[in-house]
């Protein structure tokens, strides 16, 4: 039910904090089942770090990969792995998908995938796991359309964010296909129009899509998302969690929830206080740059702690590393930009300030901090080089440089990239060792004619030559660096959100520090400890169990009842794996 009073505030059967893909999948769920549903999001736009995400999600494909998706998981998490929560995870990923086909206008692109990160694992797909969010007309969502977030600024073409697959295609081969340029000259003119009639892009994609997807399904079943309201405190007694005192523009008002809360707020990523906490290798007090909304602050820790919820930290890794370059900005700050794709592409390196490779630059963006992190001694800065030459950056760009017809002198002048005639010169603006720079990349060339590399195997696994360059021969990852003069772009760790979090159940029941469940409280999204336990396994590893996990915690909310509550409270301690 639903209701107010001047005691009470507002009434409802479950209230969910936080609006991203964790979120609003509960809202959705269990809406769907008939509770009434209010959604908190402190800040002004719905979405959270969804919005802003690529819009990857991997999800076991169909039944009869179940089994093989369990072993992969199983294989590449290793001793950590929860096996309980892993098969609770494959078996509501479908569950899940048949409930968006139903009830959602969320679909995926047919035909665009990722393979997985691991092709020696056990159970390894070479596609159809790692599944993008196919675009979404914006204008269905009426004049809510302006409550949601944007996508990330520094990933889009004037708010344009062109969506994975053939479109993205299209955008890289502008300069080289008359198709193309047709292509993308009626999507900008598309987009212009759109700026001018709605001061935004209309054509949803990626994570925008998804986000603006499950928003339109909550809108439609009646969900009641307040934004600009923050949960102060969770109303909590012997019972269990029933509301939460939440401040908003008018003031402070009491929400009571009678099957409970999810809690669903994204996360640590941008707090920097619990990045220092949880995050290593933050040297001199550089800190981890992160790609998530400020608001992602650490208010799900915050508030399960206070009632007794335990923290669970992965062994291996407790953020989503992604190497990122800082982009100046006109008020004076600089905006993290994550490198997904540029690194894979031939014809570039990466190096320490040693002047020597490290990994091999075409890996997944974590695997690539982890090769960035082992080779950095742990009393320096774990920080790289990108290096290419002018071909490459013409061809591709380098991190937020864009490439021709876009001239490259805006990216030079303020200070993003570096430019020089000669990769001594270059080596010494950059402060790398200029004797081993030019050995590294001569050695780089004899090998990249024939396209080879030796040293780390670059584009000898699927997902490297996915991120390539498949009109590149005869490796779509490796090319020599020849052609001055040659450009550098400085990277450092970033992260696309935090893997610490509140211990839970398969039922995503939140637990406390006797691994009994807290009654009336779940937590998903990056509010739950991840199910990967520091692992990065493939491609939508955060989003996939965002979206499963909320729909687990919504079911588990519309079925609560009494009993359940009674078993609960007799204080018998619950496997939790």
């Amino acid at each position: 039910m639903l209701c107010t009073s001047a005691q009470s505030g507002l009434c409802c059967d479950l209230l969910v904090i936080g609006s991203g893909a964790a979120g609003l999948s509960a809202a959705v769920v269990a809406a769907q089942a008939g509770l009434k549903v209010i959604v908190l999001e402190k800040s002004e736009y719905v979405g959270g770090a969804t919005a802003w995400s690529g819009g990857w999600v991997w999800l076991p494909d169909g039944d009869d990969d179940a089994s093989r998706a369990k072993a992969y998981l199983t294989h590449v998490i290793g001793r950590d792995a929860e096996h309980r929560k892993i098969e609770a995870y494959v078996r509501g990923a479908r569950q899940l998908e048949q409930f968006l086909q139903a009830h959602t206008p969320v679909r995926f692109l047919q035909n665009v995938t990722l393979p997985d990160y691991h092709s020696s694992a056990e159970g390894y797909s070479a596609g159809g796991r790692s599944r993008v969010v196919a675009p979404m007309d914006g204008r269905n969502l009426g004049a809510e359309i302006h409550r949601l977030r944007k996508p990330l600024p520094v990933l889009t073409l004037a708010g344009l964010m062109p969506s994975a697959g053939p479109e993205m295609r299209h955008f890289s081969n502008v300069t080289r296909s008359l198709q193309s340029c047709l292509y993308v000259l009626r999507r900008l003119l598309g987009h212009g129009a759109n700026l001018l009639t709605a001061g935004r892009n209309l054509t949803l994609t990626n994570g925008n899509a998804l986000a603006g997807g499950l928003f339109k399904a909550a809108l439609d079943l009646d969900v009641m998302v307040l934004t600009r309201s923050r949960a102060k405190s969770l109303i909590h007694d012997k019972n269990g969690v029933s509301g939460a005192n939440v401040k908003t523009v008018s003031g402070e008002i009491r929400i009571n929830a009678r099957q409970g809360v999810v809690l669903a707020c994204g996360g640590f990523a941008a707090d920097a206080p619990l990045r220092r906490r949880y995050y290593k290798r933050a040297v001199g007090g550089h800190e981890h740059r992160t790609v998530v909304p400020t608001v992602c602050d650490g208010d799900g820790l915050r508030l399960g702690e206070a009632v007794g919820a335990a923290v669970d930290s992965p062994s291996k890794d407790s953020g989503a590393w992604v190497p990122v370059s800082m982009v100046p900005q006109k008020d004076g700050r600089a905006a993290p930009f994550p490198h997904f794709a540029d690194r894979a592409k031939p014809g570039l390196v990466a190096v320490r300030v040693d002047g020597r490779r490290f990994t091999n630059e075409a890996a997944p963006y974590f695997d690539f901090m982890r090769g960035l992190f082992d080779a950095t001694p742990e009393e320096e800065n774990p920080v790289a080089w990108l290096i290419c030459d002018h071909r490459f950056q013409r061809r591709y760009g380098l991190g937020f440089s864009k490439p021709a017809p876009i001239p490259v002198a805006r990216y030079v002048s303020p200070g993003y990239l570096k430019r020089e005639a000669t990769l001594g010169a270059l080596a010494r603006t950059c402060g790398i060792d200029g004797v081993r720079l030019i050995e590294t990349i001569a050695a780089f060339n004899e090998n990249a004619q024939s396209g080879d590399d030796p040293d780390f195997g670059r584009g000898s696994e699927p997902v490297n030559r996915a991120q390539g360059d498949p009109a590149a021969g005869p490796n779509p990852c490796v090319a020599p660096i020849l052609t001055p003069p040659f450009y550098a772009v400085k990277v450092q760790p970033g992260c696309l959100g935090s893997f610490t979090g509140l211990k839970t159940d398969v039922k995503a029941r939140v637990l406390d520090t006797s691994d009994r469940p807290i009654p009336g409280l779940w937590a998903c999204g990056s509010d739950m400890a991840s199910v990967m336990a520091g692992r990065y396994p493939a491609g939508g590893i955060s989003l996939g169990p965002a979206l499963v996990f909320g729909y687990i915690a919504g079911r588990c909310a519309a079925d609560r009842d009494l009993r359940e509550i009674q078993k609960t409270n007799k204080g018998a301690p619950h496997e939790h794996i």
